[in-house]
């Protein structure tokens, strides 16, 4: 029997080629749009899962809480007394505790070769206990137990050294003013990308407990920069743990200002497999994905095979006509129901496995350039990858069950007696289930489309809007002791370097995070009060707010002349002002200021400006003289002058930074990438509405096709009546039209309200403008309307004679 299914199959595939042709490539190019968004969710979902112990390791979190019990600040990093702290306090809860922090891109050398290297990390000896690197060379107890010890990735040890062993021999380590070797005590694989953050060196945390001193870093609560893992035993709570790290707190650090630390301080638990997706905290090791871009991105999979699962089963009940007699005759010779459903369902799941095959070759053919888009590197591993196995059967399953299911019920239900004597017609409903599945697939690709509008109008908001400064023609520079000690002689010599505006120097430059702060105080009412909102600070030069253009409300700028500016004075912003407490921006100057262990007070106010993304809101700032941290060599130039400024800072950077690379960013392009992920998410949402559409086009041409086909005696005596081909067209267009129009009524408050809960991510948004459901509706209107007239043209320019005698 079931062979008798696959022959009649074939046998209609071969008798309605056009059909068959219209219902396999649109489940194909359904299918390979479903698959290669799947194969990306799947990637995103399995970070870190290869760790043998994925689920007994937890990556801990620093929250600081305000006077309110707010949270002002929370880190993914940790300072270093935590790790071993913990793991001693909760021995027997906490099996392994293990610190990883950056070794800030030191110059790496061996023999001709000159690194700077952007993936080198620390890590305490006990690190191949808790993760899943597998060493190829080496011994994991022991490779990283000794300061100066370094661990390989493969990748890395080509680099530097071919084909020759690398283990036992020598790189020197150039960063912090420091050298000295680094020996090598093991090689591991590479490090999988599906990881929160991958390594190329990995070296011993007692290199730096030697550089630093292992008592003063135990000492230093206030060094949060290194991430901190804890192993704990399979199947613990780790909500149970979380609870006591409130009496740890107040164990091991003192009371603030009268507070314990337990009521300023709080420790988080994360799953490390949460991390990629889930975790969005003020400081990453490296950026994180989104599970809200998961849950897009999977939805748009399933919409654009809903799509081609609906033209399948519009074009199968559409030509319910064409196969009543079959259906009629099978059930006079006795066929049962239930063994027509099977027959028609054999059909649908045959038709989606030849969509299959079509769509895996589309997929082949498009996954190249996928991988480069998306940045990662998918394979279709039939063998290794169980989930591509059961991705295809669930797609022919689902395309199969789905798409076949209502046609296999609709056309098993004729009545023989009616069909054989001609009395079966299909339903002449103005608005059946055929009407509304055209108007589903409208109506998803009219939301994508919109949706596509918005996302890009909030970018061309946050890449447009009024920043309050100027990040225009600035090149930013890592700066070095040796630029920091001799900083006013370099910066007289380059601002006389033809090209130049400004040079000025700074801990920290707009676009990057504001994670440096202090406690502070201000005098209010005559009285010194504390302040219980976090002040971010950066340590500036003095012509840093000038370069950057950044307007004063009150007070003035940093004076060079003036001494006293560099150790006593203060310039805040608009939001330190409200936070305070100050009526006005001129109230606070002259006010009494403390900031960390700095007094003074305050001599400018800044209007307030955008230092990081639009996805925070404006946060308080505290600018202040620097006297000693200074990442960064801030560079404007004139316009046109890129070329030969950049030129000229390359050779001076070769003395001031000898050994390293040069290296520098455009300010306004950091500010750019900050929104990678949005961008990203337009172009995904562009390319697969472009799809569904398509889709949707593909399936109403063979459905028009269809239904000039059946009116085509009609078409001929409206002729003979007169009529033009302009009205024919008008007629036969306008019931698509109006399925259109609904669709577009229904997507347009999905679309404002789906998005309008996507703006909330940011702390800044551009309004919803009407142009995208404008450009939505019409571009829908004008894709049916061209598919159908190609159809209808054609039939209404016909000869009516040749009409007239149609069967």
């Amino acid at each position: 029997m079931l062979k008798n299914y696959i022959k009649i199959a074939f046998r209609t595939i071969a008798k309605q080629r056009a059909y068959a042709f219209i219902n396999i490539f649109g489940l194909a190019v359904g299918m390979a749009a479903t698959i290669l968004i799947l194969l990306f969710v799947q990637d995103e979902l399995s970070y870190d899962e290869y760790h043998t112990k994925s689920d007994q390791i937890y990556r801990v979190s620093r929250e600081w809480l305000n006077a309110e019990g707010e949270t002002s600040l929370h880190l993914g990093h940790c300072a270093p007394p935590f790790g071993p702290l913990l793991q001693n306090d909760f021995e027997g809860i906490i099996e392994e505790a293990v610190r990883i922090g950056s070794a800030y891109s030191p110059l790496i050398v061996y023999e001709n070769k000159r690194i700077e290297e952007n993936k080198f990390y620390l890590a305490d000896a006990n690190v191949f206990k808790v993760f899943s690197w597998d060493l190829i060379e080496g011994d994991p107890e022991t490779a990283l137990v000794e300061p100066g010890t370094v661990v390989l990735t493969e990748s890395s040890a080509k680099k530097y050294f071919g084909e020759e062993n690398a283990m036992g021999k020598e790189l020197m380590f150039n960063n912090f003013g420091m050298s000295f070797p680094l020996k090598v005590t093991g090689i591991t694989k590479d490090v999988p990308l599906n990881s929160h953050f991958t390594w190329d060196i990995m070296g011993s945390f007692a290199t730096i407990e030697r550089a630093f001193g292992r008592e003063n870093m135990m000492q230093n609560w206030g060094s949060n920069n290194y991430a901190t893992y804890l192993l704990l035993p399979k199947g613990y709570n780790p909500a149970e743990l979380e609870i006591q790290f409130g009496g740890f707190f107040d164990k091991h650090m003192q009371m603030n200002e009268g507070r314990k630390p337990s009521e300023t301080n709080r420790l988080h638990l994360m799953p490390i497999t949460d991390i990629h997706l889930h975790s969005h905290l003020d400081s990453e090791i490296e950026p994180n994905g989104d599970i809200a871009y998961i849950y897009i991105y999977g939805a748009i999979a399933i919409f654009t095979l809903i799509i081609a699962c609906i033209n399948f089963m519009n074009l199968a009940t559409a030509r319910s006509t064409k196969r009543a007699k079959e259906v009629g005759l099978r059930k006079v010779m006795g066929a049962y129901r239930s063994a027509l459903i099977r027959q028609f369902m054999m059909e649908s799941i045959i038709f989606a496995i030849l969509g299959l095959v079509v769509g895996l070759g589309l997929v082949f053919l498009v996954l190249p350039y996928f991988n480069e888009f998306i940045g990662k590197q998918l394979s279709l591993d039939f063998i290794g990858n169980n989930f591509i196995f059961l991705l295809m059967v669930g797609v022919v399953l689902f395309v199969g069950l789905v798409a076949g299911s209502y046609p296999a019920l609709f056309l098993s239900k004729f009545q023989a007696a009616s069909v054989l004597k001609g009395a079966h017609k299909s339903t002449g409903q103005k608005f059946n289930l055929r009407s509304a599945l055209v108007v589903l697939q409208f109506f998803i690709s009219i939301a994508l489309i919109t949706s596509v509008g918005i996302v890009q109008g909030q970018l061309d908001y946050m890449r447009t809007k009024n920043l309050g400064f100027n990040q225009n023609h600035t090149m930013v520079l890592p700066s070095s002791d040796t630029i920091y000690n001799h900083f006013e002689t370099l910066k007289t010599r380059f601002e006389r370097q033809p090209g130049i505006k400004s040079v000025t120097l700074a801990s920290r430059v707009p676009s990057g995070r504001l994670l440096d702060s202090q406690g502070a105080s201000a005098e209010v009412d005559g009285d010194m009060r504390n302040l219980t909102f976090r002040i971010a600070d950066v340590h500036i030069d003095h012509t840093y707010l000038s370069s950057l253009e950044v307007e004063f409300v009150a007070g003035r700028d940093f004076d060079p002349n003036l001494a006293s500016d560099s150790l006593e004075a203060f310039v805040i912003n608009e939001a330190t002002v409200r936070g305070v407490g100050w009526d006005s921006a001129e109230e606070a100057i002259g006010k009494s200021f403390r900031y960390g262990n700095r007094n003074g007070q305050i001599i400018g106010v800044v209007k307030d400006f955008h230092f990081e993304s639009l996805h925070q809101s404006i946060a308080p700032i505290a600018f202040l003289i620097t006297n000693g941290r200074a990442r960064s060599v801030i560079v404007k130039y004139d316009i046109g002058k890129k070329d030969e400024v950049e030129s000229y800072l390359k050779e001076q950077w070769s003395y001031l930074r000898e050994g390293f690379p040069f290296d520098f960013y455009e300010l306004s392009d950091r500010f750019s990438n900050q929104y990678e992920s949005e961008d990203r998410l337009a172009k995904v949402v562009t390319w697969f509405s472009l799809l569904a559409v398509f889709i949707a086009a593909l399936g109403l041409f063979g459905l028009a096709s269809f239904i000039t086909e059946r009116r085509i005696k009609e078409i001929g005596i409206r002729k003979v009546m007169g009529a033009t081909v302009l009205q024919v067209l008008v007629l036969l267009t306008r019931g698509f039209t109006f399925l259109v129009l609904i669709a577009l009524v229904l997507a347009g408050p999905v679309a404002y309200f789906g998005m309008e809960s996507w703006l909330d991510n940011f702390a800044y948004q551009g309004p919803i403008k009407p142009w995208p459901f404008i450009v939505a509706g019409g571009f829908a209107l004008v894709v049916a309307w061209l598919t159908v007239s190609f159809q209808t043209i054609r039939a209404a320019r016909s000869n009516p004679a040749d009409s007239l005698r149609y069967e």
